[in-house]
């Protein structure tokens, strides 16, 4: 009895089973039919290339390129995949590929949310030209898509690799011009480094697509300098003398800025370059100084000047000449004596018309320097000139007496 009675149970949960099946697929029917879609542009992609290139082949052409895709299955799972075609593409293996024409039938490839046991598609074929591998070698160059941001300053890029392998048909290689890393940046205020992709460009400078092109390096590692630029102007100090100051002097650099470059916090704080000093009892009407332009090591001459030249003239002074015979030496090196040939000095003296009056030559004394008399003879040397009076006039000019010399 009791036998009889679980035989019975399991007799009713698979006719259970059996009627939740039927009634899944009626209401799956019902609610879910099947039905087919076609699906338009659907790209073609490659696998195996890698063993053609092994085999010194090639492709040099897919035709076609898009294919039309028949999919049959619930409408929910229609539904789904066209809501995700931009995942969907068809998959056409090479490796078998011999050159010539190769027909080859593809498989399609479903988005990664999509169940492939719920849906079918019917496949058909595509025409895959092969043609023997050709290769040729670019210098890697460096294209930036973007600016430099203003008051700054890119340098030269490293680039590693400098050199690629693009390797496909000889007549798409041939159409290669360059190859590029490219970086796309807005503007560029600071250093870059990091990995680029590579890209093939034609003649004109446009990227190559579409094209069955295999490159020995896809991407490359760039580094690009950027610095910080400025102007910055070039000055002179002024040394008051010969009865002139710096309002008595009018000056003027051929260049008076330059660019230089550097790291942004050492910029800020440099407001001008100093090119030496002048001393204004050397100036007579006009003098041109050259000047070297010396540079921080932190910085760079962006300007490529390496001279600037400064003029000085003095105006709105008077000058007058002395007559002055007060002339004495310095005590001359041990084992020579001196005797003073010169007699008198014509001094000029330079300042405002009042203060010269005021000035006679027995308040200037010439004193000739004997420090550095090696030789015996009658000789020139140089004199500094001292002038006891008004600190608003000066001596100007160079002098030098004769002497003699004896040991």
């Amino acid at each position: 009895m009791m036998s009889r009675l679980r035989e019975s149970r399991w007799v009713y949960v698979l006719l259970s089973i059996l009627l939740a099946i039927i009634f899944w697929v009626y209401v799956r029917a019902a609610v879910d039919p099947n039905g087919t879609i076609s699906i338009h542009n659907v790209r073609v992609e490659t696998t195996g290339n890698s063993v053609l290139t092994s085999q010194g082949l090639a492709v040099s052409e897919i035709s076609p390129q898009v294919v039309e895709l028949r999919v049959e299955g619930p409408n929910s799972a229609r539904a789904d995949l066209l809501r995700n075609r931009s995942g969907l593409y068809v998959r056409v293996d090479v490796s078998s590929c011999v050159e010539g024409e190769n027909t080859l039938r593809w498989r399609e490839v479903w988005p990664e949310n999509i169940n492939p046991d719920d849906l079918t598609a019917q496949r058909s074929t595509v025409t895959v030209k092969v043609e023997k591998l050709y290769t040729k070698t670019f210098d890697v160059q460096f294209q930036m898509d973007g600016k430099v941001a203003t008051g700054y300053q890119m340098g030269v890029p490293a680039i590693e690799p400098e050199k690629v392998i693009v390797s496909g048909p000889v007549d798409q290689v041939n159409q290669v011009a360059s190859v590029a890393a490219v970086l796309k940046s807005g503007e560029l205020s600071e250093r870059f480094a990091g990995d680029l992709p590579l890209t093939p460009l034609d003649k004109q400078g446009n990227p190559l697509t579409g094209l069955e092109l295999t490159l020995s390096a896809e991407t490359a590692y760039v580094v690009v300098p950027v610095v910080m630029t400025k102007e910055v102007p070039l000055t002179v100090d002024v040394k008051p003398g010969g009865g002139a100051v710096e309002e008595d002097a009018k000056i003027s650099i051929d260049h008076p800025k330059i660019v230089v470059s550097g790291a942004e916090e050492d910029l800020e704080g440099l407001e001008e370059i100093s090119l030496g000093s002048v001393d204004l009892s050397d100036v007579v009407g006009t003098k041109n100084y050259p000047f070297a332009i010396a540079l921080d090591p932190r910085f760079t001459n962006e300007s490529g000047l390496t001279t600037a030249t400064v003029t000085v003239t003095v105006e709105g002074l008077d000058t007058e000449v002395f007559a002055v015979s007060n002339i004495r030496t310095t005590i001359p090196p041990d084992g020579y004596a001196a005797e003073v040939v010169t007699q008198s000095v014509l001094v000029t003296v330079r300042g405002p018309a009042e203060e010269l009056a005021k000035i006679d030559s027995s308040q200037i004394l010439v004193v000739a320097d004997l420090s550095n008399v090696t030789n015996e003879g009658a000789q020139l040397v140089p004199a500094k000139v001292y002038l006891n009076g008004s600190s608003a006039v000066g001596v100007i000019g160079d002098y030098t007496i004769s002497v003699n010399i004896s040991r």
